[in-house]
């Protein structure tokens, strides 16, 4: 079968789907000189510009030439546009959807609905496959949404259809490519084609974080006791250097134990963890169930790994195998009689493996009601395409009742500089959680070493299961930097900045530069051109961010700055600053694990909202089990229930730091103390008034900290953490 004749098979199969018997005459009958035809109407000279396409790393000091033109570059996805009032007429009936007493209410849409209804007309994709075509790409697929078309062809191509090269990047030592000009598209397409998701091989972050002695001082107040290296932590127990947290603590501090004793344990749920490799060994997922307890009490939980459309199987890859790992075995410890499904795609050389997992589990005829991701790439660095498709992606979920829940990030509100000892561009967040269709989930620490309260909320010996938690725990957001306010206080520091604060003290350069901590914060950049000339900020130029989504508005605390603000919701996500972090059963040692053996104080340890979002996924599933039906998008859920908790001021009494006196019928802890501030340098968003080292700002000429956590919603920890059994219990009342 020729190239032609098989993308016109692919349009054909979309069509006969999305819009039925009326177009299946008009695309069958297509031939090759209807094909010339439609082709011919693009005109390739006259064309148009797709900003906000280049990284800041294609620049010209990294520039190395040109790669071969030969190179191949497999799955590459080209992102599609519905016509202006189809995207209303989507978006309306969303809001519908998500609207008690309306009749679309939870009345969900198929792939081939979405397609029918609100897709692109068929004869504008089979034109734009036709162009494709016509520079010698291979099409590989057309989404059933026809949102999407997969395809493939080498570096020349590109550069003579999309008029930009792929040169080879010397970045920090390591080799990548990226495209260096922005891509054009003959004019004719402008109105149906939002670019190409990804044109360099810069991959997105998993976001969680190790124990890292590096930046945290033996001797600080901050941390109990002396900090030990990862796989051989003292112990458990308030006698020694940390409390680690393990299932059976998440279930005592965040109340699932009584809905666990309803028998709702997500039994008869699916949980897909997105990942672009497989694990390590899944004896590891049953090891942790085994000895935490959860396989006795919920023998019914399962695990397995699929590769979803065909895609290609990715192996294991070292490294991110830990995110993988994590992510099914926290999953499984919030809802653990369920079904946890790992759904990995090797990646290309340009596009996210875990990205085309996700396309292909979103277009089956029954997709599933979970998903949660923990990667992330900040919205600048992510770019138009990119973050368009993500939003795309997230939108279809949400239409078909998907509720995706999606890490907020490791590097407070500079996502832009994620795993750097320092912000350098500014206020930035995730474009993977920064959609108004996903649940943004962000990162907290417990605030019981800070109030020197250990001895009330952790038991002096582990019970059989290594549970060690008395009851709920004041929180404060999870900070490793020297810009927070909490350690800078501990540390016997009024202020973090200047030539006399924290972040450049001794202890504070030699052990807390670091972005290192729950991200939030506004969109900025999901949309526009970012200007990179001459180091500028990841949030400057013509950026804008996603518009602030109906559900958000009126919550107290939420500012009114018209667009979407992270996080949505928050839970413990630490590594160890103050002495608490999760442990885990990743033995890889190649990648940093540790052998699952013996005291699981030596397992492996770490933090990040890699832990926080497959729990927080996990809890969908207990609602999910306990209304019986999908739920699609949480947060409006979420929100109706904060504005009932927080009225028009607040709710002095879910204030997290009143720990184990907290309302019992709060459905969020409202954790109102301390920050997710990072420390700077350079000029965005950077307030320094003396010394090397600045802190994060909403402005550069006084201190306006990103971000405190205060009364209500804030940047630092969305609405706040969850009580399970209460959001279970009262889900009801959010509609």
């Amino acid at each position: 079968m020729t190239n032609n004749s098989l993308f016109r098979t692919f349009v054909y199969c979309v069509c006969l789907g999305a819009a039925g018997l009326l177009f299946t005459p008009r695309i069958h009958a297509q031939n090759s000189s209807t094909q010339s035809s439609e082709t011919a109407r693009v005109d390739a000279t006259n064309r148009v510009t797709l900003l906000g396409n280049v990284r800041r790393e294609a620049n010209a000091a990294n520039d190395r030439g040109e790669v071969s033109g030969s190179l191949q570059l497999d799955h590459l996805l080209l992102q599609l546009k519905r016509p202006a009032d189809r995207e209303a007429a989507l978006t309306a009936r969303m809001e519908a959807m998500y609207q008690p007493g309306s009749p679309d209410f939870h009345q969900w849409l198929t792939a081939d609905q979405l397609g029918r209804e609100f897709g692109p007309d068929p004869a504008d994709i089979q034109m734009v496959g036709n162009w494709l075509e016509s520079y010698g790409f291979q099409i590989n697929s057309v989404s059933r949404s026809g949102m999407v078309i997969d395809f493939s062809g080498n570096a020349q191509q590109i550069k003579s259809a999309f008029n930009t090269d792929i040169d080879t990047l010397n970045v920090n030592g390591k080799t990548h490519i990226a495209n260096m000009r922005n891509p054009q598209i003959p004019l004719i397409l402008a109105n149906i084609v939002v670019g190409i998701a990804s044109l360099n091989d810069f991959r997105p972050k998993p976001a969680h974080t190790p124990i890292d002695s590096a930046h945290i001082d033996p001797q600080s107040k901050a941390v109990l006791g002396q900090n030990t290296q990862q796989g051989a932590t003292p112990g458990f127990t308030v006698n020694s250097s940390y409390q680690l947290v393990v299932p059976d603590d998440l279930h005592t501090i965040y109340n699932f134990k009584p809905v666990y004793a309803r028998g709702i344990s997500g039994r008869g749920q699916k949980i897909v963890v997105i990942e672009d490799t497989n694990v390590y060994t899944i004896n590891d997922w049953y090891e942790f169930r085994y000895r935490f307890g959860l396989r006795q009490q919920f023998p019914a939980g399962t695990f397995s790994q699929i590769h979803p459309g065909g895609c290609k199987n990715p192996g294991v890859v070292v490294g991110n195998d830990a995110e993988a790992i994590l992510d099914a075995e926290y999953a499984s410890a919030a809802a653990p009689n369920a079904a946890i499904l790992l759904a990995s795609c090797a990646d290309t050389k340009t596009t996210f493996g875990g990205l085309l997992a996700l396309e292909a589990l979103i277009d089956e005829n029954v997709p599933p009601a979970i998903v949660s991701i923990s990667y992330g790439e900040c919205e600048a660095d992510l770019g138009a395409a990119g973050n368009a498709t993500y939003n795309y992606a997230y939108q279809q979920a949400a239409s078909e009742g998907v509720s995706v829940f999606v890490a907020s990030g490791d590097e407070g509100a500079a996502s832009c500089d994620a795993n750097h000892w320092a912000a350098h561009y500014g206020i930035s967040v995730s474009g993977f959680a920064s959609t108004p269709y996903n649940v943004a989930v962000g990162g907290t620490d417990f605030g019981d070493s800070y109030a020197g309260a250990n001895s009330q909320y952790w038991n002096t010996k582990n019970n059989a299961i290594y549970g060690s938690a008395k009851s709920y725990i004041p929180e404060i957001p999870w900070n490793d930097s020297c810009a927070s306010t909490l350690i800078a206080n501990v540390e016997g520091y009024g202020v973090t900045f200047g030539a006399n604060g924290f972040c450049n003290s001794t202890t504070g350069e030699g052990y807390f530069l670091t972005t290192t901590s729950g991200s939030g914060g506004p969109s900025g950049c999901a949309y526009g051109e970012t200007s990179r000339l001459a180091g500028a900020a990841a949030v400057s130029g013509t950026c804008k961010g996603y518009a602030k989504p109906y559900y958000q508005r009126g919550v107290f605390g939420n500012p009114n700055d018209s667009v979407r603000d992270l996080p949505d919701v928050s839970l413990f996500a630490a590594n160890g600053v103050w002495g608490h972090y999760y442990v885990f059963c990743y033995s890889d040692l190649a990648g940093g694990g540790a052998p699952c053996t013996g005291n699981p104080a030596y397992w492996t340890g770490a933090g990040g909202t890699s832990f926080s979002a497959p729990i927080v996924a996990g809890i969908q599933a207990l609602v999910n089990q306990s209304t019986g039906t999908p739920q699609g998008n949480p947060n409006y859920a979420y929100y109706a229930l904060a504005r009932h908790e927080f009225g028009w001021s607040g709710r002095t009494s879910c204030v997290s730091t009143l720990g184990k006196s907290i309302d019992a019928y709060c459905v969020f802890n409202d954790v109102a103390e301390g920050d997710n501030d990072v420390n700077c340098v350079g000029h965005f968003n950077c307030y320094d008034p003396s010394g090397p080292n600045g802190v994060l700002s909403t402005t550069s000429k006084a201190y306006s900290k990103a971000y405190n956590s205060k009364l209500g919603w804030d940047f630092a920890t969305g609405i706040g953490t969850l009580n399970v059994n209460n959001l279970v219990t009262h889900w009801k009342y959010a509609f």
